[in-house]
């Protein structure tokens, strides 16, 4: 049994009743009716609450998966079967990783209806997270007592990468929708070698395809249509050492790097490409070899679940032998990592080179979102143009490694990490539509 508010206020009231009656001795009797007055709602408030247990019933409703930063919807039904008004405080065991603790949602429920209780969490790790019983504590119109009831409902999500954030990116770049979306619609250059069709000529198309012979058949300009190259080999690699720990709106930048290999890795496979993935840092970790088979995306999955940031620096000659012993053919190499300055790049550049001669290789590495507010503000004080000129020196070195990376053939992309997954699926239509890949 809980005491509420209300009683407590009431009691107060009667108190000062009863201090008030020692120099008014008529008020005295009036304050013994407000006290047996008060005594008589709390026992007629005791026995309605604890004469029976009140028919009510709570439960949780939840996807066993939740999607990492996305919005995850946890709903409460809780219906009142009982003949009485109630008045419900309900407080739910949320796992510790949300660290809510003191949030407690208050209703009245009439006699015979029922109530569905909508809340919006947002995972920010991934992992297995465990809820709780749900607490509630029950009042009737009166008010002055509550009665907590327990009802156990200890449930288990598991936290995965994004899979709204891959669905949403998977019908944007395969209906093409550029320009309602950001996925960009990339003219081709050239053509592939796989031969789709004979199609009529529509302005636009490549002169250089036209088939003379069907044309002459059909009186009309007819082409040969080609259809972008399948079944190549594309990973993607995840340096998961302290670079990639830096946290952007409460996501560390591997987890947006988890988040996109996942959307990429699915669009990927619908292209009909073969999808890999390979982790590093000073080990190597997930290692899984590019294939197409319908099971692949799963197993993707699964790995980046399990992945963790270390806090040691990446070991890139250890990931240059990962690839050697793992991938044989040319393939298209998705590199997600961090560079925060010249010398980092420098230390890792003869070993990009190393793996670019042997593949495409694509460097995705981070604007400090940060520092460009910095370089943006107003200047008032002689500090704050320090900063400032710091902050801008540090944004035009990003710039730089970019061109220097260029300069030596391999492929860059600097990006938000809001803008990673879009940037990266953009990247990778542009190289296909190039023939590059």
């Amino acid at each position: 049994m809980f005491l509420s508010g209300r009683f407590f206020w009431f009691l107060g009231a009667v108190t000062a009743l009863f201090a008030a009656s020692y120099p008014f001795s008529w008020l005295f009797p009036l304050a013994q009716t407000a006290l047996v007055g008060f005594l008589g709602l709390v026992l007629t408030d005791g026995m309605l609450l604890f004469r029976q247990k009140p028919a009510l019933t709570c439960r949780r409703e939840l996807n066993p998966v939740f999607s990492l930063s996305d919005p995850n919807t946890v709903r409460i039904l809780v219906e009142n079967q009982s003949g009485m008004f109630l008045q419900l405080s309900i407080a739910d065991e949320l796992p510790e990783q949300f660290q809510i603790r003191d949030e407690e949602i208050k209703l009245g429920l009439p006699a015979k209806q029922h109530q569905v209780l909508d809340r919006i969490l947002r995972p920010l790790s991934r992992g297995a997270y465990d809820f709780g019983h749900i607490n509630v504590f029950v009042a009737t119109r009166i008010g002055l007592l509550e009665r907590r009831l327990i009802f156990e409902q200890t449930q288990q999500v598991s936290v995965y990468p994004s899979i709204i954030q891959m669905k949403q990116f998977e019908l944007r770049a395969m209906r093409h929708i550029a320009h309602d979306t950001g996925i960009k619609k990339m003219r081709r250059i050239g053509h592939s070698y796989e031969f789709d069709q004979i199609k009529n000529y529509v302005q636009g198309d490549d002169y250089r395809s036209v088939n003379w012979k069907a044309s002459s058949r059909r009186a009309t300009l007819m082409v040969n249509q080609y259809e972008d190259e399948k079944s190549q080999q594309v990973y993607c690699i995840v340096d998961k050492s302290r670079v990639m720990r830096m946290p952007f709106e409460g996501l560390s930048l591997m987890d947006y790097a988890i988040n996109t290999t996942l959307a990429i890795s699915n669009i990927i496979l619908k292209k009909q490409d073969k999808a890999g993935l390979l982790s590093f840092s000073d080990v190597m970790g997930a290692t899984l070899k590019a294939e197409r088979d319908t099971g692949q995306l799963n197993r993707i999955m699964e790995s980046l679940y399990r992945e963790k940031e270390r806090p040691v620096e990446s070991n890139f000659e250890l990931l240059y032998e990962g690839v050697r012993r793992l991938i044989g053919a040319r393939s298209l190499l998705l590199l997600f990592t961090n560079f925060e300055s010249m010398y980092a790049l420098d230390r890792a550049l003869p070993t990009l080179r190393r793996i670019g001669r042997a593949h495409l290789l694509v460097v995705v590495f981070f604007e400090n979102t940060e520092i460009r507010k910095l370089a943006q503000e107003d200047v008032v004080t002689t500090a704050d143009m320090y900063r400032q000129t710091v902050a801008r020196q540090f944004l035009q070195d990003k710039k730089e490694m970019v061109t220097k990376l260029r300069q030596y053939g391999i492929q860059a992309v600097l990006t938000k990490p809001q803008d990673l997954t879009l940037n990266t699926i953009n990247k990778y239509l542009e190289l296909k539509s190039r023939g590059l890949i």
